[in-house]
């Protein structure tokens, strides 16, 4: 397959030096006008569409503060190619640390609305009992591991003795154990499930591992604000998708989930607030400050 680069872009200063030297290792025809790079999500520099006559594709770069953050793009590049044969994600098509490349995914990210719908619910609960049906992909998720990396990382100045306490009740106590230990992709929302002429797809990978699916169930209802209604009508969309059948554990298994998934997210944002600076960050993490 022959790649092709536009000039007059690759002397741009926003084009990563490395990326371009990961073309011009892997694929020879790299200097053969034609081949366009665009950063993606503005301009952090992290990812990057690559536009040409053979197709489209992502490069996803492994930053110092996507790593902190629990991103990791070999464990990401591992899960895609576990997950390849079901086509809910992208096609790797190159890891070569930082870079991770994918295919691009031609769709459209779905609205919040569009996301709440019975229609999407249904397609959701079909795709995620079809992930948690896999076999477990050899990474697993340490919440508590991952508590204590973003203790390294948050404004100390904006710690209260009631935090303190929190974060060492969340460190001490043992977390649920799995209902149902699985494959899980961890950051499902509207702006990552793409609608596309086959279905729905899942993108942004990063933070998927194995947990307890219910962890995967708890996430989804936190995440995306959703009220105990519509907690209950998801989670009998998934069982009746063929997932865990004794609804009444899976909904209790969720519950004891929460604390940890309302923590998760508080640190989260906490570390990308101290990261960023963007007050939507802290905006975020107000109403999960204890």
């Amino acid at each position: 397959m022959l790649f092709r680069i536009n000039a007059e872009l690759v002397q741009s200063e926003l084009v990563p030096s490395e990326l371009q030297q990961l073309f011009e290792k892997h694929y020879p025809a790299v200097n053969t006008a034609g081949f366009r790079l665009s950063p993606v999500a503005g301009l952090t520099g992290e990812s990057w569409k690559i536009t040409s006559p053979a197709g489209n594709w992502l490069a996803r770069h492994q930053s110092y503060e996507k790593r902190i953050a629990g991103a990791d793009r070999q464990r990401e590049s591992a899960i895609l190619r576990h997950v390849a044969r079901q086509k809910s994600g992208p096609c790797v098509r190159l890891y070569s640390p930082p870079w991770l490349i994918v295919d691009w995914i031609d769709g459209t990210p779905l609205t919040e609305q569009d996301f709440a719908t019975p229609a999407t619910q249904q397609a959701l609960s079909q795709m995620l009992v079809r992930l948690h049906q896999l076999a477990p992909s050899g990474y697993r998720l340490d919440l508590q591991q991952q508590f204590a990396r973003y203790w390294q990382h948050i404004d100390r100045r904006r710690l209260t003795p009631r935090w303190l306490r929190l974060h060492r009740k969340m460190l001490s106590q043992n977390p649920p154990l799995p209902l149902k230990l699985a494959l899980v992709h961890m950051d499902i929302h509207a702006g990552n499930v793409l609608n596309t002429p086959d279905g729905l797809r899942l993108i942004d990978w990063e933070y998927a591992a194995n947990a307890d699916i219910a962890l995967e169930l708890a996430a989804i209802v936190r995440g995306n604000g959703w009220n105990a209604q519509q907690q209950n009508t998801f989670l009998n969309e998934y069982v009746n998708a063929g997932g865990y059948q004794e609804i009444t554990l899976l909904q209790q298994q969720v519950n004891r989930w929460i604390p940890w998934v309302d923590y998760l997210m508080l640190m989260w944002f906490e570390v990308r607030w101290q990261q960023t600076g963007e007050n939507r960050y802290s905006e975020w993490a107000h109403p999960l400050r204890p």
